[in-house]
C-alpha cells in the first residue's frame, strides 16, 4: 500500500477549470503508476486518465479527452490532473490510485489499482 494525499476539489462552475494533485509515497516511489478515476452514487468507478511510472502511456477516459491532461513530476512524487470546460456530468468523488508495473493501452481500470487515496468531491455546477 502507498499513501496518496489527494489535493485540489470543491466546487466548479460549468465551463470552468480545476488542476487536482495526488502525492505519493512509498520504497521505490519512481515505479508507480498514477491513476484517476471518479464515481458517482450508485455507479461503477471509472477511469478518468492514468499514467504509467515514466510518462510512457497515459490514458484518456472519451469522456475527457481533449479537456484533460495529465503529469507528473516523479521529482516530487506527484501526478497532476487538470481539467477543463468542466461540465455538470464531472461531477462526482475523484481518487487517485496507485500501483507498480502497469503501463500499455489497457491499464486504467479500477481492478488493476491497489493502492487509493481518501476520494475528493469534485461538483460542477452553477
Amino acid at each position: 500500500q502507498v499513501p496518496l494525499v489527494e489535493s485540489g476539489g470543491g466546487l466548479v462552475q460549468p465551463g470552468g477549470s480545476l488542476r487536482r494533485s495526488c502525492t505519493y509515497s512509498g520504497y521505490t516511489t519512481a515505479n508507480y503508476a498514477i491513476g484517476w478515476f471518479r464515481q458517482v452514487p450508485g455507479k461503477e468507478r471509472d477511469g478518468v486518465s492514468c499514467i504509467s511510472a515514466h510518462g510512457g502511456s497515459i490514458r484518456y477516459a472519451d469522456s475527457v479527452k481533449g479537456r484533460a491532461t495529465i503529469s507528473r513530476d516523479n521529482a516530487k512524487n506527484t501526478v497532476h490532473l487538470q481539467m477543463n470546460s468542466l461540465r455538470p456530468e464531472d461531477t462526482a468523488v475523484y481518487y487517485c490510485a496507485a500501483e507498480t508495473g502497469l503501463e500499455g493501452t489497457g491499464f486504467c481500470y479500477p481492478r488493476f489499482f491497489t493502492s487509493w487515496g481518501q476520494g475528493t468531491q469534485v461538483t460542477v455546477s452553477s
